[in-house]
């Protein structure tokens, strides 16, 4: 993920030193110890659910369904995601139909802005950087987590759009680049999307809210940890813009960014089929990293 991230550093450091006439524009300092980390809320919890997708793309027909059960406690500083699914895919084929199915089990855990993914093919577990969380201590130190992340939401043209009750609790629904979700209290029990004429619904079926969740239910698979080097690793990182090359074509850049669709970026993402990294990141992180290009290219442009 080398390049990305040198993308990612420019922008940060050109937004740093457009946004704060108080600093010398030759330097910027990036500090990455977290006060308390507060995304939610609610101090802790235990939530299931259960997931459908069905839809048609490109004249194959898919459906799938699947669970997920979340655990949390410390307001969301340490959460485990555990989930498991089925896709089944209807290819035609000269009149002939073929039938692909697909199982995944996966488990991420965040700790602290530490994120963990665990690969149950390679028997190994993947160690980085939150992303969305360091970008959200970058820019807002002092904010609630939640609080911040609603604000980049608006800030990508997202929207708060009614308020809803869903499984006994008052939710707000908030809806960006076709992506519904319910959130109560910053957590949210509710997502419906469609995509390129893909559905996907998940939503809470049992919900156990401050209670207390045991250690055990935490724990990552005895595999071993690969840890991957992120620009937000360090406690300060000192970049010098008379080292970076090629700043002289960033507003070119990024105006190129800001006109890339999900889709159009995820394959240009994807096309260095080196870079083992980027090719390992689920949607869902694609997505994530996709949201925080746009939102650092936004703040650059002044908008």
């Amino acid at each position: 993920m080398k390049k990305l991230s040198i993308i990612l550093v420019i922008l940060i450091v050109t937004i740093s030193c457009k946004g704060n006439d108080s600093k010398p524009a030759d330097s910027l300092t990036i500090k990455t110890e977290q006060n308390k980390l507060k995304r939610y809320q609610i101090e802790s919890g235990i939530i299931h659910f259960t997931s459908t997708i069905t839809g048609k793309v490109l004249g194959s027909t898919m459906t799938g369904k699947g669970t997920e059960t979340i655990y949390f406690k410390d307001w969301g500083a340490i959460e485990l995601k555990d989930e498991k699914s089925s896709e089944t895919t209807h290819i035609k084929i000269f009149g002939k139909t073929k039938e692909e199915t697909t199982n995944k089990h996966s488990i991420n855990k965040l700790d602290n802005g530490e994120w963990y993914t665990v690969d149950f093919d390679r028997k190994e577990i993947t160690a980085r950087r939150s992303m969305p969380i360091d970008m959200i201590t970058a820019f807002h130190p002092n904010s609630d987590a939640g609080d911040a992340g609603k604000e980049m939401i608006k800030d990508l043209g997202g929207k708060k759009i009614g308020e809803e009750t869903f499984m006994d609790y008052h939710c707000e629904i908030w809806e960006a680049m076709g992506v519904k979700q319910w959130v109560h209290k910053h957590i949210t029990l509710k997502i419906e999307t469609t995509v390129m004429g893909i559905t996907t619904s998940k939503k809470a079926t049992k919900i156990e809210f401050n209670i207390p969740v045991p250690d055990k239910y935490f724990k990552l698979p005895d595999f071993p940890i690969k840890k991957e080097e992120s620009f937000f690793n360090n406690e300060d990182m000192n970049f010098n813009m008379d080292d970076m090359e090629g700043m002289e074509d960033i507003d070119a850049n990024m105006e190129m960014l800001s006109k890339l669709s999900f889709e159009q970026w995820k394959k240009m993402a994807l096309a260095d089929e080196s870079d083992e990294e980027m090719q390992n990141m689920s949607e869902e992180e694609l997505r994530q990293t996709y949201d925080m290009i746009q939102k650092m290219v936004k703040m650059r442009k002044g908008n």
